[in-house]
């Protein structure tokens, strides 16, 4: 006969105490600097216990570990980046704590090359996104000069306006100075017979034919997470995401404007023909696009957006600069893709 195996779980109270003493260990060690030896005496347990202690609360997520990268090591990111992908220049920001302090960081290196680049009577073509916007958003000072921010794609619904090209266009006119022009447009609609009356109308084609023109672009680099920006704005549904992703292997879009395959190759599906927008061979033309993309998981992403050949400046964080030197060491016979503008 078997004798019965009992098990016992920890109180709710036991494994709050315990979380606490991992904090306090962890606060003691990290940020008050006391070593080992001294939190042992402190708590009467050993050194090698305190060492175990440490490695559990880097484990359950008590502390993170966050590596800062010296000037000097960004530099020479930049420099590889630009090497490998044929860029003008690579931005790269600091690792930072949070989603929305690493945005900030990359926009804060944006919105100092624009100050530095853009001269008066120069356009800029804008996107949407929250890349895009924190750059008009960015508090740092910058000159004043008569540029002109024109829209390269239409508007969203209500509750992304802080994100429409629209918004972000008046916002930066602000900021700099200079002036903005309206695309009065959807950015999406239900299908291409819609997309042919809306980009025939002679305002919204005067209006793309300014952005086709401009000398910068600035935008934002997406992914195909059914949890996205565009799929939470009910520009496109979390199935058509995941349909787009699983079957047509694509990996995600420049701008809002085009969607591209890890090769950067775009791709005919029921996405294309909806965007009241420019187009992927329209951003080649002009010879200076800034795209961002400061979040970590989008470098699958911003690397299919490299391989499509029309990306000039890239910005992004030094994690991500890294995660794409790994991934793309060179294949053999490796071709870049090229597009050519539309008559």
């Amino acid at each position: 006969m078997s004798t019965p195996i009992m098990t016992m779980q920890a109180s709710p109270d036991a494994l709050q105490e315990d979380t606490d003493l991992l904090t306090e260990i962890a606060i003691l060690y990290y940020q008050q600097s006391a070593t080992q030896e001294e939190i042992a005496r402190k708590y009467k347990i050993s050194r090698p216990k305190v060492s175990r202690l440490l490695r559990r609360a880097r484990e359950e997520g008590i502390v993170e570990i966050t590596v800062k990268f010296h000037p000097v090591h960004s530099a020479q990111l930049e420099q590889r980046l630009m090497d490998r992908f044929n860029l003008k220049r690579a931005l790269i920001s600091l690792d930072q704590p949070s989603a929305q302090e690493q945005r900030m960081q990359v926009a804060t290196l944006v919105s100092a090359y624009l100050d530095a680049n853009l001269n008066d009577g120069m356009v800029v073509a804008v996107g949407q996104g929250q890349n895009v916007a924190a750059v008009a958003d960015h508090p740092g000072v910058v000159s004043h000069r008569q540029a002109r921010f024109v829209c390269a794609i239409g508007g969203t619904h209500r509750s992304g306006d802080a994100f429409n090209a629209d918004h972000i266009c008046r916002r930066l006119a602000k900021k700099f100075g200079g002036s903005s022009e309206t695309l009065y447009a959807p950015a999406y609609v239900d299908n291409e017979t819609i997309q042919q009356v809306f980009v025939s109308h002679p305002n919204i084609s005067e209006t793309l034919n300014q952005a086709r023109k401009a000398e910068f672009a600035l935008v934002g680099i997406g992914d195909m997470d059914e949890n996205s920006h565009m799929v939470k704005l009910g520009c496109f549904s979390a199935r058509e995401f995941v349909e787009a992703r699983v079957n047509d292997g694509i990996v995600g879009d420049i701008g809002g404007f085009d969607f591209f395959r890890m090769d950067g190759q775009p791709t005919d599906n029921l996405m294309r023909g909806r965007v009241v927008g420019l187009a992927m061979p329209d951003l080649a033309r002009i010879p200076n696009v800034i795209a961002m993309a400061s979040e970590s998981r989008k470098a699958l992403s911003i690397l299919g957006a490299l391989r499509t050949g029309v990306i000039d400046v890239l910005a992004t964080s030094a994690s991500c600069a890294m995660a794409l030197l790994n991934m793309s060491e060179p294949a053999p016979n490796e071709k870049q893709i090229t597009f050519q503008q539309q008559e």
